[in-house]
């Protein structure tokens, strides 16, 4: 009856501990270190479970041998008691084995150092009231303690067995123990484990004293030697070449360095090309020399024990960085190469799109509606939508493209852009709207404003004018959007640009004679179309005068200013050859005694100005 109370009283414990490790594995995510608090807590049930299963059996044991042959049936049943012992063992085991597995990922291992100060073991478990760190902390002051024995025998380092663990000892020092949970972390059999360590912590032992031998120092302090003078051979022979190199660079010059230019401009000079040559010298001198420290130190500070640890730290200072940037690039291989195929495609998709537009530009290719000349500007439009197209596409194969701080430059960007590049914007759009108006074109005539000249550009941004004074004025396209243009060109080769101007003639003269005098001056003007024919228009009828405007067709709009000339000059000499005055509009005269106002060629040679005219009043 006692026994299978003890047996309710175990099996009531090992379901306590399977539902503590459940409710450890539904928290394990949230707080890693309660699971720990708990998984001590489970491994002292454990032990305990095992105590007293470990004590059950013995008492079984003892009972079965007390028993006598005849005794089948009190035999059988403790067989079978000894046999559930057995199973409850194994099922102990693969628990706690299963909890160790658990906490394999989030446990810390604390180290125990050996006189070198290189990690001889790791543990992981506490043992009594010690904890892990506790544990290692004391096992190296031991290790210390018989590595610091001059009277040291180094295969006096035993193992022994207690109940559940084994020791490793040293006369009558206990070095470290060894138990059943050590052995599931290192996933090895607690016999296998303590040999094991105990080899690691003697031979530990006794490669530190042999290390730290006179003899084995004064071997160290000539290697260290040699190395020395190895390094400054090196340092020698490279001065030695660098200043050879120096002289026959100089000798040398003259034949190997040459201007290096293209048509009238030089890129760089053979001076120039020199000072570029010895600066690259230079800056491999001291990388070499830099190179040459940093492979010294290290094998400098490898050949002590204690300053390995140097060594290592100052190789990792470089290789880890390196070795970095060397992963970050292996593993960004996809994504680069997944670019260079996106880029590869929409450069092809561009170019058959601008051949396309060629093909428009050149009027190969003709679309109802599209004008030829609207052909490469659409083209920079999807040509820069294309281009935003792929950046989006390729952007999330961007590195850091997914970080914060590449999403803040981006956002401060774009803020910047937007708030400082409102009128480019307005004006970038104002130049599409022009681009499909069709105002004009490069190379016409025309006036915006009080400005007048011909286009010699228009981009997205500006159109550019050339006066006839040869001045070249820019002008924003959000203004020319916005105010007035006159196209003289447009109309001029078809149907003829139509110049005009105005003399005004007092009523003295016939209308008839004024309109036929400047008709035969705008005939007479090189560069007016005689069909179809000048004509006179009379404007309007004033106080003193009359207004009559002369109106001829042009086909060269560029010459306005030099057929105004030339139309002016000749109306002034079919008037004087009329003998017409152009006495208005300021102009006034009074014909008694005074001289004709035509030019003196123009006049007969025997003129003469008439006299003043008197009248005598005979009544007075």
């Amino acid at each position: 009856m006692v026994l299978h109370q003890k047996h309710g009283l175990l099996a009531l414990l090992l379901l306590l501990s399977v539902a503590m490790h459940a409710q450890n594995d539904s928290l394990r995510n949230n707080d890693d270190s309660l699971l720990l608090l708990n998984y001590q807590q489970q491994l002292r049930d454990l032990d305990g479970q095992r105590r007293a299963d470990s004590l059950n059996k013995a008492i079984l044991e003892a009972q079965l041998l007390k028993l006598k042959t005849t005794d089948n049936i009190q035999k059988e049943d403790l067989l079978r008691q000894l046999q559930a012992i057995s199973e409850k063992e194994k099922k102990r085991l693969a628990d706690k084995k299963e909890h160790i597995n658990t906490l394999r990922t989030t446990a810390r291992g604390y180290p125990v150092l050996g006189p070198a100060n290189d990690t001889l073991l790791m543990v992981y478990s506490k043992m009594g009231a010690l904890t892990p760190g506790e544990r290692a902390s004391t096992i190296r002051q031991k290790i210390m303690q018989l590595y610091e024995d001059d009277y040291l025998i180094a295969d006096s380092i035993k193992l022994l067995k207690t109940d559940h663990s084994y020791d490793i000892v040293y006369k009558d020092i206990i070095i470290m123990s060894l138990s059943e949970t050590d052995a599931l972390w290192h996933d090895q059999g607690i016999l296998e484990l303590a040999t094991a360590k105990r080899d690691i912590i003697k031979n530990a032992i006794i490669k530190a004293r042999e290390d730290n031998s006179l003899l084995k120092l004064l071997a160290r302090i000539g290697w260290v030697a040699l190395v020395l003078v190895i390094a400054w051979v090196i340092i020698w022979l490279i001065g030695k070449g660098y200043h050879k190199l120096m002289s026959y660079l100089e000798n040398k010059k003259e034949d190997w360095l040459h201007d290096l230019s293209y048509k009238d401009y030089t890129f760089l000079t053979a001076e120039q090309e020199m000072t570029g040559i010895l600066f690259v010298a230079r800056i491999t001198r001291w990388l070499v020399y830099i190179l040459l420290l940093y492979i010294t130190l290290p094998v400098i500070f490898s050949i002590f024990p204690f300053s390995r640890d140097w060594a290592n730290a100052l190789f990792q200072l470089i290789w880890s960085p390196f070795k970095s940037v060397l992963v970050a690039v292996w593993n960004y291989l996809p994504n680069l190469f997944s670019i260079l195929v996106i880029g590869f495609i929409m450069r092809n998709v561009i170019r058959f799109v601008r051949y396309i537009f060629r093909e428009i530009q050149t009027e190969k290719l003709k679309i109802s509606g599209f004008h030829a000349d609207w052909a490469m500007p659409t083209y920079s439009i999807i040509k820069i939508l294309l281009y935003a197209f792929t950046f989006v596409i390729i952007f999330q194969f961007l590195p850091g493209s997914d970080s914060n701080i590449f999403k803040g430059v981006s956002v401060f960007i774009g803020i910047l852009f937007s708030l400082g590049s409102s009128s480019a914007i307005a004006n970038m759009v104002a130049g599409l709207v022009i681009t499909y108006m069709r105002p004009f074109k490069i190379g016409d005539r025309i006036k915006i404003a009080d400005i007048s000249g011909d286009v010699i550009e228009k981009t997205l941004l500006v159109t550019r004018v050339r006066t006839i004074k040869n001045e070249v004025i820019t002008i924003p396209n959000s203004s020319v959007l916005t105010g007035t243009t006159t196209n003289y060109t447009v109309e001029a080769q078809d149907r003829g640009l139509i110049l005009h101007t105005t003399v005004t003639i007092g009523y003295d003269v016939s209308w008839k004679k004024v309109q036929a005098a400047l008709v035969e001056a705008a005939g007479r003007t090189t560069g007016f179309l005689s069909t179809p024919p000048p004509f006179v228009l009379q404007t309007s009828l004033d106080d003193f005068y009359v207004a009559y405007q002369i109106n001829a067709y042009t086909r060269q709009a560029s010459k306005q200013a030099l057929l105004y000339s030339a139309l002016h000059q000749n109306i002034q000499d079919v008037f004087n050859e009329q003998g017409i005055e152009i006495l208005s509009p300021h102009y006034r005269a009074a014909r008694d005694g005074n001289h004709i106002t035509l030019p003196p060629d123009y006049l007969p040679p025997d003129y003469k100005a008439p006299g003043f005219g008197l009248s005598i009043d005979k009544n007075t």
